[in-house]
């Protein structure tokens, strides 16, 4: 009896542990790395540092990711389509001077106006981004431009533009009231920001998940050939992607410039890089055909997380830029393996 006994704990022990691994791998396949490198931060950063978990530390971390998450959903649209955009940080900049030098010029001249002062603002900075997104848009899709040689030409053109414009200065004399609602005004307990930002990820969401432009713009990016012989209009397909992408940024220069309550034209300096890692730590291919919006929401807030937990834990700026690089090192080879782990039980 005693020998069986002393049998049967380790052969029940290795049945736990190898349906423990079984079930890691499944979620590993179906998901991705990010919910392992979600949990893991946690755990780190919870037991590094105690205001790290608290309930105002993750309101900042949610307010400070939205800006994030509005650029990686656009870098996501053009990233699907088996291309991607450099030119986003400058979007940002450029709705940014845009939106401010129309507040501060219509708001000296119409200062009892100050709602429609603010949406003139709002739409001309939209505008700005609109059109920036229009030129990445037609000279990758109707001059057939490879889209890095298009978005970095463009973001050179518009920070240039945006330089030239404030001549390096800062605009500000925004109204008090922009700031107020669209950088610290809340509704229902919650900042407006992140009430926008929520907003933009259900309408993309059902762009992606029901609408036919969704499916057009995976099969662009899966494969376009094949796309067009089915009767997709590829081109027009491609210049949705760069609009709303610009578009996206364009909303993330609007709530980040109320934010600093000033019109910057280095607004945005990183976050192109910052947005294709976000998207890449969410699965997203850069091969074109593969994306979620959930994922990338994720992938967003997964960067916030490490940078607000980084900083809480006194690491310097220069090394959060090496850990954010191997971090994403580490997410590329590991959606590696899990495409070879996926492509077998597909065969």
């Amino acid at each position: 009896m005693t020998t069986s006994n002393a049998v049967a704990v380790p052969t029940v022990s290795i049945s736990i542990q190898a349906r423990a691994v079984q079930g890691a791998r499944r979620l590993f396949v179906q998901l991705g790395v990010l919910p392992f490198m979600l949990v893991l931060a946690v755990l780190v950063f919870g037991m590094l540092s105690d205001q790290f978990l608290s309930a105002q530390n993750l309101m900042n971390l949610l307010r400070q990711s939205v800006y994030l998450i509005l650029v990686s959903m656009g870098q996501m649209l053009a990233l699907v389509t088996g291309g991607f955009d450099l030119s986003v940080g400058t979007i940002m900049a450029l709705t940014s001077v845009v939106s401010a030098m129309v507040m501060q010029t219509l708001g000296s001249s119409l200062p009892d106006m100050v709602g429609l002062v603010i949406v003139a603002g709002c739409v001309a900075g939209l505008a700005a981004g609109l059109l920036v997104g229009l030129l990445n848009g037609l000279g990758v899709a109707w001059a057939g431009v490879s889209p890095f040689i298009v978005t970095m030409g463009v973001q050179s053109i518009g920070f240039g533009a945006a330089l030239y414009l404030t001549g390096g200065v800062p605009v500000n004399g925004l109204p008090p009231a922009f700031s107020d609602l669209f950088g610290f005004g809340t509704v229902l307990g919650l900042p407006l920001p992140v009430l926008v930002t929520a907003f933009c990820v259900l309408a993309l969401y059902l762009l992606m998940n029901r609408l036919p432009a969704g499916t057009y713009l995976l099969a662009v990016g899966g494969n376009a050939k094949a796309a067009a012989l089915s009767g997709i209009d590829t081109r027009k397909v491609l210049l949705l992607a760069y609009l709303l992408c610009a578009l996206l940024a364009s909303v993330s220069g609007l709530l980040l410039t109320a934010r600093v309550e000033t019109g910057e034209a280095n607004l945005g300096g990183t976050i192109a890089l910052e947005s294709i890692a976000a998207c890449v730590i969410a699965g997203v291919s850069l091969r074109g055909g593969i994306g979620r919006v959930p994922n990338v929401v994720m992938g967003a807030i997964f960067i916030g997380l490490v940078q607000n937990g980084m900083n809480l834990t006194n690491v310097g700026s220069y090394l959060q830029m090496v850990v954010l690089g191997v971090l994403l090192i580490i997410a590329v080879v590991a959606d590696q393996f899990r495409q070879r782990m996926i492509l077998p039980s597909k065969a």
